[in-house]
């Protein structure tokens, strides 16, 4: 009780800021049309954690009413997350691997911490990145680790696209079949979250097996 009340104080201010910048982004940025898929989609997969589930839905509704294409939209999305994606990647590599090494120790961070990271980014760098990419509050920030352990690049790409393209899929078929009654979409798009991490669970107790039988030796 002694720490509940000063905290719901505190946190109040904070969470009415977020959403009135949220807002504002949808109401300006979303004038832009495709374009405003793809810069706020960027936000999205880069340092600003601002949530798809706020921008592809209701791009997904306007394709239904015909004021959008379901194949642009989508296509958008996976674009500007791609290159969030690409931003929060560079960004490790370029700013986060030297400051790692220089000042790591500070962190208990040593650089065999750092090589062990890339050999398992190498081995097992597609399907992190393909599952992060459906996590929520992993898919802004998977590319950072992908980063300090230089993935492949080409392979990085690829699997960012692949569980990028199925998250933004998902939110666009779901505001374009049920934008137009928007409590039920918000209702019921925790569903889809959830089902996106059972697949994830999924994919891995049949990726484990599989990698241990047919992986390197």
């Amino acid at each position: 009780m002694f720490f509940s009340l000063p905290l719901s104080i505190n946190l109040q201010p904070c969470k009415k800021m977020f959403a009135d910048i949220v807002s504002w982004l949808v109401a300006v940025i979303g004038h832009w049309g495709y374009p405003g898929i793809v810069v706020l989609m960027f936000l999205e997969s880069s340092f600003f954690p601002f949530p798809s589930e706020v921008v592809v839905p209701p791009a997904g509704y306007l394709a239904a009413s015909g004021e959008m294409s379901l194949a642009l939209v989508v296509l958008s999305g996976i674009g500007g997350s791609l290159l969030g994606s690409l931003f929060n990647y560079y960004l490790a590599v370029m700013v986060g691997r030297p400051f790692l090494l220089r000042y790591g120790s500070y962190l208990m961070i040593t650089p065999r911490t750092l090589d062990r990271a890339e050999v398992f980014f190498a081995d097992h760098g597609h399907i992190s990145t393909f599952i992060g990419r459906l996590i929520p509050g992993v898919r802004q920030y998977i590319s950072l680790p992908a980063g300090l352990a230089r993935m492949n690049l080409a392979v990085f790409t690829v699997f960012t696209g692949l569980g990028a393209g199925l998250w933004v899929l998902v939110l666009a078929l779901a505001g374009y079949f049920f934008g137009r009654n928007q409590a039920f979409l918000v209702a019921h798009l925790h569903q889809a979250v959830l089902a996106a991490l059972g697949f994830c669970v999924l994919l891995v107790v049949v990726y484990v097996p599989v990698r241990r039988r047919f992986g390197r030796r």
